[in-house]
């Protein structure tokens, strides 16, 4: 019999104020001395992340470029061609497994690639808000503590509560999390390499209602096996156990046929491993699905066109902080007039956001020298732009 509990939690709250006296104008110099060194470090990382970024963008296209010259598409999945040896190939069809996957403490068995077992433990939870404000000459923080009970699947310290009298956790769950992976996983006569088998990894959860209580001190509800002598109203320390699969690898009359999948690797022997490009990249692709090879490669230049995109933002974004710390000492000099400090806050920000923008674009384009001189030449030009805008910005000084 099926039974699903609700989650009940318990909310209590303190608030706690502290008060420290404002800084000093040394000590506030000090605090951006720190902060320009942070600043330079930062600074100096995003070079290197714009710079690396644009070879391991071209890199890898070339890769998928020469991959896809060289991808030989596979006639049948269930019969290995010496022919085909070393080469790169391309397949598609159901996973398959030699044996299930078992957990023998709950009774359960299933036929995957993985099976994952995930513990929650309820646990007390703590939030914390906080507010500033400035009164009779010191700065006060109020800081409202709540705390509510809820399942975690990590061990919450409750060391580091403001307050754990009344909100004291267990050190560690009685039952552990796991992951089970089997190790021998094939398409069709081929075996997949470990680095294939990672990419396995679209986790469904499983149904239990099927099941029955695995022991006498374990309940069923819903999806989930409860160590609780009363799930509808569970303490603190009770456990909650839930499962996950990935990688159908056979019939189930619960879950249905094998998952498919297509694959693109190196043939060697029955073994489908990696294949190392002349550009130094290696490929071992894998999707759910039956995909096309064109369909394949598109999704991969898909991916690293987005990957690209992501690293260049990271590091426009690492460069403009960078500088914007580098640059805080002159808001400090002036914070004591506020009209002033205001305006220099509005300039420093557009000065960041110039020069953040000139010298990614300048990084970019040294990156693409290397590999496309005519585009790192236009990319060039590109970064000259906001200087331009900003000195135009700047009024002429009127002739004496």
């Amino acid at each position: 019999m099926s039974r699903n509990f609700s989650d009940t939690g318990s909310r209590r709250e303190h608030v706690k104020i502290t008060s420290e006296s404002k800084p000093g104008f040394l000590e506030r110099l000090s605090e951006t001395s720190g902060g320009m060194l942070m600043g330079l470090v930062t600074f100096l990382l995003s070079f290197y992340l714009l710079f690396t970024n644009e070879g391991r963008a071209l890199r890898t296209a070339k890769s998928l470029d020469e991959g896809l010259s060289l991808v030989i598409p596979l006639d049948s999945i269930h019969s290995v061609s010496q022919q085909n040896e070393g080469r790169l190939v391309h397949l598609a069809g159901a996973l398959s497994t030699s044996k299930p996957l078992f957990d023998p403490s709950y009774g359960l068995s299933i036929q995957a690639v993985k099976l994952k077992r995930n513990v929650e433990m309820y646990q007390w939870v703590e939030y914390e808000d906080s507010t500033e404000y400035e009164e009779n000459g010191e700065i006060k923080k109020e800081t409202k503590y709540s705390y509510n009970t809820e399942w975690k699947s990590e061990v919450v310290n409750s060391r580091n509560f403001d307050r754990e009298i009344g909100h004291k956790n267990p050190s560690a769950m009685a039952v552990e999390s796991f992951t089970a992976v089997s190790p021998n996983v094939q398409v069709g006569s081929f075996v997949l390499s470990t680095g294939l088998v990672d990419k396995i990894d679209d986790f469904k959860q499983l149904s239990l209602s099927h099941l029955e209580d695995p022991h006498a001190d374990v309940t069923r509800g819903g999806d989930y096996f409860y160590h609780s002598e009363n799930p509808r109203r569970p303490e603190v320390g009770d456990l909650r156990v839930s499962f996950f699969y990935a990688g159908l690898s056979g019939d189930d009359p619960h879950l249905g046929s094998a998952d498919k999948v297509t694959v693109i690797a190196r043939q060697r022997g029955n073994q489908l491993v990696p294949y190392h490009t002349k550009s130094g990249d290696v490929l071992q692709i894998l999707y759910p699905g039956e995909l096309s090879v064109e369909e394949v490669f598109q999704k991969e230049h898909e991916s690293n066109t987005m990957m690209t995109w992501a690293l260049r933002a990271a590091g426009w974004l690492a460069m403009f902080v960078g500088i914007s710390l580098m640059t805080r000492i002159f808001y400090t000099l002036v914070d004591w007039f506020p009209v002033v400090r205001d305006l220099v806050n509005i300039g420093l920000k557009a000065f960041a956001f110039c020069v953040a923008s000139s010298l990614s674009l300048l990084t970019i384009s040294v990156g693409w020298l290397f590999y496309r001189p005519l585009w790192a030449l236009l990319i060039g030009l590109l970064s000259v732009i906001p200087i331009v805008v900003a000195k135009s910005r700047v009024p002429p000084k009127k002739q004496q």
